[in-house]
């Protein structure tokens, strides 16, 4: 046959448009205008199927059924029709439209040979599987993948294979799923379909995702989006995988803006079949945010569209949805449908969603047998479908009366979440995933509460702390280090900020591809064990809005209800405000709003424990990380630790390493002298040039170090919350590299003493990295007042240290002794607080 002629053309551009969809237009619109001008029908027809393939593939499924129709409607003969009706029927699905979709397969079938009703077959298992009927869709797969196999169509056994490996991994039948994807992935490269190779990286990353593996998903997952885009594909599904892992590890922000990205996608491309599926997502974004209004009306949107597409389970799924949400608002929930919901998501396959439906109806209707079904999920699977079966047992052993083995069940699962917790690699995740912890360790509490055994509340409320305290370091990383040299050359040299918003992106992406090391998960302390020596500890503790406090004092032990958490927070911002109006224009309003907030936060989270001038012990909890706790009447001048828990206050081990290091930081008001005059107390050199290495260096030799440097608190990226050297921003990501650090920190910086608390009082900062990699005090502001001058407080401390005093001590003390001196004394020293264990005098020596 001639190679130019028109049918030559048209075919080629067919081929075109399976190999790269993206590129494939313009060589389509040219066999169209030549099969016209030649007046070969067949031409034609190929032609215009080809160009609709093309559309299809790249996302615009409304101009698809457009040529598709014309194809069908020029053909000369049936089997051309037919195969045009095939793609036909994906665009009217992927519009939304799924009873003319298998209409039009159900017109195709006969009019195909043996390797095209193979390839309707395999489309109709493909249309069923998208509207939820897997049970359907697996017996059409079975039947599709041999024909196409003995028929050597190897593309669409490609494409089917794909499809099946989806199908297995929504089923959780992993090992069939990677068998299935990595054999479609060697076909679709010997084939040369370099689009396809980014699909099915993209469906290997959602079946690592349900599998638990998520550094693997996470590299799947950047492969994919990276071979789509570059391919002119769909990146819309890349949006909703990626979504599915950030929720996985408990990341609703992240995964809310993943599936905003996938709801934009579907919207500009309308692909109405998939837009429901995106809003399902976001309402699970505002589900495991708390955000259960959002969720309510997200959802309830979703199932609406569902409807119209007559895909009833994935209506029963956002119905599921629906009915959690109302749970947890306290709304009146119908139980009529609840059994027919269950019955639809068993039905459906998802074993996550039948688990969910499960204890939810269960909750509804007070069925046991359904929290016993739910039960089933412990013994097996992902970790978290494991997690969510203790929960359930938990919830049946609590409704038989045994508190006991629901106490157990509970601890199960709180082991199984902490083991995945620390397969992870990057800081943030694992503190992410925390908030899968949360309806767990309530359940505990909130019968310990109940009971009103404060021995029983202690310990859940040292559970709800995830007691993981060995950290996870990134190895050696070459191309982490040149990405964080990369960094501190765009903020040195004040380049662009988008390019220090790509770069830390990147960072985080990278970082985020680790696994877990070794780990320990510690029993908590309980109170028999609790070893407080002189020191009185206040634990507190927050459960549905309300806060509590337990309070041990001379090996007494107490729990008092607070109040509103709410309240506590609305006081605890007020210190701020009035902190900084102290340090830029003193007046006796502001003077008159800090000490009112103060007294009054100390009447109510001090005043029912009489601590007396004991040193104190704080376990705080959401806002009360951010307390100044020296403006607190009764504890001027007294000494106050505040730990993130009683279990790692009371197991902190000192390291008497000697030597000390004071380093100054560009750009900050008074940081030279400051490091001067501290280095001169200790008889050492100060580094007033010291680049990040040079830092991370002193950090790994010496027992005690005095950073005056500008912070940078970055509560929208935590890990690169910063302090400011010479060479650029020392950060997180930084700190994790280092081999060592002191026993004793000092962070002369703004604001730099706060971290992001998420879910479970989890903490991400520069503070909590330095505390979980092994510092046993670190002294910190919790206050963001700009430009501090701190060298009257750091002096006082650092004499007060010398002298032998504990820190906390050592700290208050001199705190106490500028509040005789101007408002901007007060103001620079009242925002620092001591984080750790137990204090040790540090008998610091010299350099």
């Amino acid at each position: 046959m001639n190679s130019g002629t028109a049918l030559a053309v048209a075919e080629e551009a067919l081929r075109l448009a399976d190999r790269a969809a993206g590129r494939a237009g313009p060589a389509c619109a040219a066999a169209v205008l030549r099969a016209r001008r030649d007046g070969d029908t067949e031409a034609l027809s190929i032609a215009e199927r080809a160009w609709g393939r093309s559309l299809l593939q790249s996302g615009d499924v409304v101009a698809a059924a457009v040529h598709l129709r014309r194809s069908i409607a020029v053909s000369a003969r049936a089997e051309l029709a037919a195969e045009s009706r095939i793609l036909l029927a994906a665009a009217l699905l992927q519009q939304g439209r799924p009873g003319p979709a298998l209409r039009e397969i159900d017109l195709a079938v006969p009019d195909l040979d043996g390797a095209g009703r193979a390839r309707a077959r395999a489309q109709r298992a493909d249309m069923l599987h998208q509207l939820g009927r897997l049970s359907e869709a697996h017996s059409e797969y079975q039947v599709a993948v041999p024909l196409l196999r003995r028929t050597g169509d190897l593309l669409n056994l490609q494409r089917t294979l794909v499809n099946r490996g989806i199908l297995h991994t929504e089923r959780h039948s992993f090992g069939a799923a990677e068998a299935d994807l990595t054999a479609a992935d060697q076909l679709a490269r010997k084939l040369g379909r370099h689009l396809a190779t980014g699909i099915i990286a993209e469906n290997l990353g959602f079946m690592e995702t349900l599998r638990g593996d998520v550094p693997a998903a996470l590299a799947h997952l950047d492969r994919a989006e990276r071979a789509i885009g570059a391919e002119g594909g769909q990146l819309g599904p890349v949006f909703m995988d990626r979504g599915e892992l950030l929720l996985a590890v408990g990341s609703a922000s992240e995964a809310q803006e993943a599936a905003e990205r996938a709801v934009h996608a579907f919207s500009v491309e309308r692909r109405g079949l998939l837009l429901p599926g995106a809003l399902v997502l976001q309402a699970q974004a505002a589900l495991l945010a708390r955000d259960w209004p959002t969720a309510l009306t997200q959802a309830r949107r979703a199932r609406r569209q569902f409807l119209r597409q007559q895909r009833t389970e994935w209506a029963e799924l956002a119905r599921l949805i629906v009915v959690r949400s109302s749970l947890a608002l306290g709304l009146s929930v119908s139980r009529r449908g609840m059994r027919d919901m269950v019955a639809a998501l068993v039905r459906s396959g998802w074993p996550a969603a039948a688990l969910e439906a499960r204890l939810a109806a269960a909750l509804v209707l007070d069925d046991a047998e359904l929290l016993g079904e739910a039960a089933q999920a412990r013994r097996r699977g992902p970790a978290g479908l494991r997690a969510r079966g203790w929960y359930a047992e938990a919830l049946l052993r609590q409704r038989s009366g045994d508190t006991a083995g629901s106490s157990r069940a509970l601890r199960h699962g709180l082991r199984v979440l902490d083991e995945y917790s620390m397969s992870l690699g990057a800081t943030d995740l694992r503190a992410y995933s925390a908030v899968h912890r949360a309806e767990l360790t309530e359940l505990g509490l909130r019968a310990a509460l109940r009971d009103g055994r404060v021995a029983q509340v202690f310990s859940w409320a040292e559970r709800s702390r995830r007691l993981v305290h060995q950290p996870v370091l990134p190895p050696d990383d070459p191309v982490l280090a040149d990405l964080l040299a990369q960094l501190r050359s765009v903020v040195r040299n004040a380049r662009s900020a988008r390019r220090q918003v790509g770069l830390e992106h990147r960072i985080r992406d990278h970082v985020r591809l680790h696994r877990g090391g070794d780990f320990r998960v510690v029993e908590p302390v309980s109170l028999a064990e609790l070893d407080l020596g002189s020191n009185a500890l206040v634990e507190f503790v927050q459960l549905d809005g309300q806060l509590h406090g337990i309070g041990v004092v001379d090996g007494v032990s107490s729990l008092v209800p607070l109040g509103s958490v709410a309240d506590v927070a609305g006081l605890v911002e007020r210190l701020p405000f009035a902190l900084h109006r102290l340090a830029r224009r003193p007046s006796p309003a502001a003077l008159t709003l800090l000490e009112d907030a103060a007294a009054r936060l100390d009447n109510l989270l001090l005043g029912p424990f009489r601590v007396d001038d004991r040193p104190l012990v704080v376990v705080p909890t959401g806002p009360l990380h951010d307390l100044p706790w020296s403006v607190l009447p009764s504890r001027i001048g007294l000494p106050v630790t505040v730990s993130p828990s009683a279990t790692l206050w009371q197991s902190t081990r000192f390291d008497a390493r000697p030597g000390v290091a004071v380093v100054a930081g560009p750009g900050l008001s008074g940081a030279r002298s400051e490091a001067i005059a501290v280095a001169s107390l200790y008889g050492v050199t100060p580094w007033l040039d010291a680049t990040v290495d040079r830092v991370l260096g002193l950090l790994r030799s010496c027992g005690v170090a005095h950073l005056a440097a500008h912070g940078r608190l970055a509560l929208d990226n935590p890990l690169f919350t910063s302090l400011r050297l010479h060479d650029g921003p020392l950060v997180v990501h930084d700190l994790e590299r280092a081999q060592q650090v002191p026993h004793t920190v000092v962070l002369a910086s703004c604001d730099i003493g706060r971290s992001l608390v998420c879910t479970g009082d989890e903490l991400l900062g520069l503070s909590a990295t330095f505390l979980s990699r092994g510092t046993a005090t670190l002294i910190a502001s919790v206050v963001p007042i700009p430009d501090l001058a701190t060298a009257p407080l750091m002096t006082a401390f650092h004499r007060q240290l010398l002298a032998g005093l504990p820190a906390p001590s050592a700290l208050a003390a001199a705190q106490a002794s500028l509040r005789d001196r101007s408002p901007q004394d007060l103001a620079a020293a009242a925002g620092f607080v001591c984080l750790g264990g137990k204090s040790f005098a540090t008998a610091a020596c010299s350099g």
